[in-house]
């Protein structure tokens, strides 16, 4: 073949990449090369995924350079692909900036559907699974006692105070040790490195380098960016499992999920990098979701002063003026449990999805073609916003849900998709593990916050109301509202004498010094994984 014809040849393989076939679902116009990649947004990329959804339709497809991507944008797509044909969806796309280079290649999240993967879903499972999961309803009391406390005394913090709750619940339940201060470095590091994890992830640079193999070789900030920042984050996670191990030998070690897999890390063959990034998988994904779920229901409580009010009326009626609320009083405040479901929708934490799915074969759908390697998106803010479901759907109404007695995880895994409440915890097997211990966790945060304060608008120098902006959130795969400030203010002195007195007694459970839990509460549980 001549040089002119093998260039030519050349010419027109490339040319091909970033056509979209005719037999694949609808989507935004490509160019040559780069497909759909120019029109990826660098901001707020749920708001465009939506914008094309109502173009396009409930399924359709970007081209991205070499890769495709399918984003199902109804909950019958979701439910029919994801749910049902499970087995299919089941995998994770190639992820080089965020898994390869910012995770060792071994974050649950990413990490591709196989034998890894089963055996690190188990362990989730024996953590997180319902009946273990109400064992853990007494040291979540106890740090939400200590998130009132602080909120008490340092109101203007309540950011650090729900992320130290949130943040020490999951170090309790995964290390054996709680999480007594927000100022510990290492809490800091979790937030903020999990927040520049979850940005860079997301960025176009990162994309390209996904879509386009041959950049991984150029010397590229990011690339080294995301090398430092692996480095910074196994070093805190390997130290937190090591610390477990030591305290093992040592005598000292608390019964926690650490523990437990400590003891069949020889049977399972699992290296300590692994260990301690299954241990770090679980501690980042219980403590940044759940507090940023929290923050956006405290935003929706000044934007919606009359939930906020409806909600207190509720809790007095049935809670009264001299306890504070409990587990036990769940089935009876139906409209706080509507408060967290609607948090949950309103205010998603992963507004594209936690990772995309990924097509292990090719598949059909609607006449189209989804091909074998496809990424698959639950494009989860525009179904939770489909005014089909949620007419309004950016009005916070918790009384959608005054008839829905179903938990999040009956609703997900319930054969009728119009039951299923929102898609924030994700769809089919990669469905949220820790559903049942976040919905409690958002129970008693939103119940208690609301029964000891009122959340009101911070005000200006002139005394004017500050109102936050709903649209204006973090960017990344994980988000929420961008910081704001607001006023948390007792609701009366009896109240604020209640949450001194309940974090009082609560101490008397902790060593003065370490505050550190003196003994195991009675009753708690641990998953088997033997």
């Amino acid at each position: 073949m001549s040089t002119v014809a093998s260039g030519l040849l050349l010419l027109v393989c490339l040319l091909r990449i970033g056509r979209r076939p005719a037999n694949l679902p609808p989507g935004p116009p490509t160019l040559p090369i780069l497909g759909n990649i120019h029109l990826m947004p660098s901001r707020d990329a749920h708001k465009q995924f939506q914008k094309w959804a109502q173009e396009y339709g409930p399924v359709y497809s970007l081209i991205l350079g070499t890769k495709v991507m399918i984003v199902l944008s109804s909950d019958v797509a979701v439910k029919d692909l994801l749910d049902k044909r499970g087995v299919i969806y089941s995998g994770r796309p190639e992820a080089y900036v965020a898994q390869d280079l910012c995770s060792g290649g071994l974050r649950f999240l990413m990490v591709p559907y196989g034998d890894t993967w089963r055996m690190m879903r188990k362990m989730a499972h024996g953590l997180l699974n319902i009946s273990v999961a109400k064992s853990y309803v007494v040291y979540q009391m106890l740090e939400n006692k200590q998130m009132l406390h602080d909120m008490l005394h340092k109101p203007d913090n309540f950011l650090e105070h729900i992320r130290r709750y949130s943040n020490s619940l999951t170090t309790s339940m995964t290390y054996g040790w709680r999480s007594p201060t927000y100022e510990d470095p290492q809490v800091k590091q979790l937030f903020h490195g999990f927040e520049e994890f979850a940005e860079m992830a997301q960025t176009p640079l990162a994309a390209l380098i996904d879509f386009y193999p041959p950049l991984r070789y150029l010397p590229l900030p990011i690339l080294r960016r995301a090398r430092e920042m692996h480095k910074r984050e196994k070093k805190l996670y390997l130290g937190h499992w090591e610390t477990v191990k030591k305290d093992l030998k040592a005598g000292t070690a608390r019964p926690c999920f650490c523990t437990d897999m400590a003891a069949v890390q020889k049977d399972y063959g699992l290296s300590d990098d692994l260990a301690a990034y299954i241990s770090g998988s679980f501690l980042e994904a219980g403590s940044d979701t759940t507090s940023s779920t929290l923050y956006g229901f405290m935003q929706a409580m000044l934007l919606f002063p009359e939930a906020q009010k409806k909600a207190q009326a509720e809790l007095d009626r049935v809670v009264g003026t001299d306890r504070l609320p409990t587990m036990e009083d769940e089935p009876r405040l139906q409209y706080i449990r509507g408060c967290v479901k609607e948090s949950l929708r309103w205010m998603p934490t992963t507004v594209l999805g936690a990772a995309p799915h990924a097509a292990t074969k090719d598949d059909e759908y609607m006449g189209y073609l989804i091909p074998e390697g496809a990424a698959v998106m639950n494009n989860v803010y525009t179904i939770n916003m489909d005014p089909k479901r949620f007419p309004n759907p950016r009005v916070f109404d918790p009384d959608r849900y005054q008839n829905d007695l179903l938990s999040s995880f009956d609703a997900a895994v319930s054969p009728d998709v119009s039951k299923r409440d929102h898609f924030t915890f994700g769809a089919g097997r990669h469905l949220c593990q820790g559903m049942h211990l976040a919905e409690r966790s958002l129970f008693l945060g939103m119940s208690r916050i609301l029964w000891a304060f009122d959340v009101l608008p911070a005000l200006d120098s002139n005394q004017k109301e500050i109102i936050p902006d709903p649209e204006r959130l973090t960017q990344g795969f994980v988000c929420m509202p961008e910081p704001f400030s607001a006023r948390i203010v007792p609701r009366s002195k009896e109240r604020a004498m209640m949450v001194e007195r309940e974090w009082a007694e609560a101490k008397e459970l902790l060593d003065p010094v370490t505050e550190q839990w003196k003994n195991v509460p009675e009753g708690m549980k641990f998953g088997s994984l033997d």
